[in-house]
C-alpha cells in the first residue's frame, strides 16, 4: 500500500510541527524510503499502510519514530574540510590568546547526528592542544534519540570510518571492537550528548566559543531560521565563531552576524551589541 496523498499531508503537517522542517511537495519518494524499514518492521503491508494507521490510531513511540526517520542523519568525518582547517589554523589560536590558562573552550555540534562532526573536532583539538581533554568541552545535540545515542556510545561500523576520516586517524583514535571501530576514551570524555529540538526553546546549554550549525538551516523556512540564528546567538560568547554549511548563510536572513572569510571558507561572528 503506496502514501496517499492525505498520507503525505498528514506526514508534512507531523514533521514541521514536531520539527520545523519542510518537507516540500514532491518529497513523497523520500518519506516512502525512509519509512519503509519501520513500515517493514512492524509488518505493515506498505508504506501507506503505516501512516494511515498511525494517523487514525495515534501513538507517541510511533509518531516519534516517524518523525526521527524523517530528520536528515547524513553526515562524515571532515566533511567539507575547510570548517575544521579554520578551527585549528585559526580560531583556536585567537581563542587560546583572548582566554585564560583555566578557561575550558566550549563548542557546540548542533545536529550532531551519529557524532562524526564531534569527535572531528575532539580529534584535531587533541592532536593541537596539550591536554584537550581538560581544556575543551564539547556539547552534542540532535533531534533524534537514537543518533544521541550513538553519539554517546562512540562507535562506527567499517562503512562508516571509510567515509572521510584519515588512516592514520584511524590507527591513532580508535580500537577495533568486533565488527565496529570505538573512540578511544579519551576523546569520547570530552563529548557530552544530548537531546535537542533547534526549532523549540533551547535547555540551558551554556555560553559556546564555537558552534557548528551546519547543513541545518536549508530544511527549515525564513522565520525558523531567523528564529534558530536568534537563540544560538544568544547561547554565544560576545567573540564566538559560528559555522554553517557552504550553502547557507546569515545574509539576508539576520543582520546580527558579520562573515568572516576563512581561507577558501567563512564563519559568522555576532555583531557587537546585537
Amino acid at each position: 500500500m503506496t502514501l496517499t496523498a492525505t498520507g503525505f499531508d498528514w506526514v508534512r503537517q507531523l514533521v514541521h510541527r514536531e520539527s520545523a522542517i519542510v518537507l516540500q511537495p514532491g518529497k513523497e519518494y523520500l518519506v516512502e524510503a525512509r519509512l519503509l524499514p519501520m513500515a517493514q518492521q512492524l509488518g505493515c503491508a506498505g508504506v501507506g499502510e503505516l501512516v494511515d494507521s498511525v494517523r487514525l490510531h495515534p501513538d507517541p513511540a510511533k509518531t516519534r519514530r516517524i518523525v526521527e526517520a524523517l530528520t536528515t542523519n547524513e553526515t562524515s568525518w571532515f566533511r567539507d574540510g575547510d570548517p575544521f582547517t579554520a578551527l585549528t589554523g585559526t580560531v583556536l589560536p585567537k581563542l587560546l590568546a583572548a582566554r585564560g590558562p583555566s578557561d575550558r573552550i566550549k563548542i557546540w555540534s548542533a545536529a550532531c547526528s551519529s557524532g562524526q562532526e564531534a569527535y572531528t573536532i575532539a580529534m584535531l583539538l587533541s592532536d593541537a592542544l596539550p591536554h584537550a581533554a581538560t581544556r575543551v568541552q564539547i556539547t552534542a545535540t540532535d533531534i533524534s534519540r537514537q543518533m544521541v545515542e550513538r553519539t554517546r556510545a562512540g562507535r562506527f561500523s567499517q562503512l562508516e570510518v571509510n567515509r572521510g576520516l584519515p588512516a592514520t586517524m584511524l590507527v591513532r583514535h580508535f580500537t577495533r571492537s568486533g565488527n565496529e571501530w570505538e573512540i578511544a576514551p579519551a576523546l569520547r570524555q570530552m563529548v557530552t550528548a544530548s537531546e535537542c529540538n533547534l526549532a523549540a526553546p533551547l535547555p540551558p546549554l551554556g555560553l559556546f566559543d564555537v558552534v557548528y550549525l551546519r547543513n541545518v538551516l536549508i530544511y527549515f523556512d525564513l522565520p525558523t531560521k531567523q528564529a534558530i540564528l536568534t537563540r544560538v546567538r544568544q547561547l554565544m560568547r560576545p567573540d564566538g565563531w559560528l559555522f554553517l554549511g557552504a550553502a547557507e548563510t546569515t545574509l539576508g536572513v539576520d543582520d546580527n552576524w558579520e562573515r568572516v572569510v576563512l581561507g577558501r571558507g567563512s564563519a559568522y561572528r555576532p555583531r557587537k551589541g546585537s
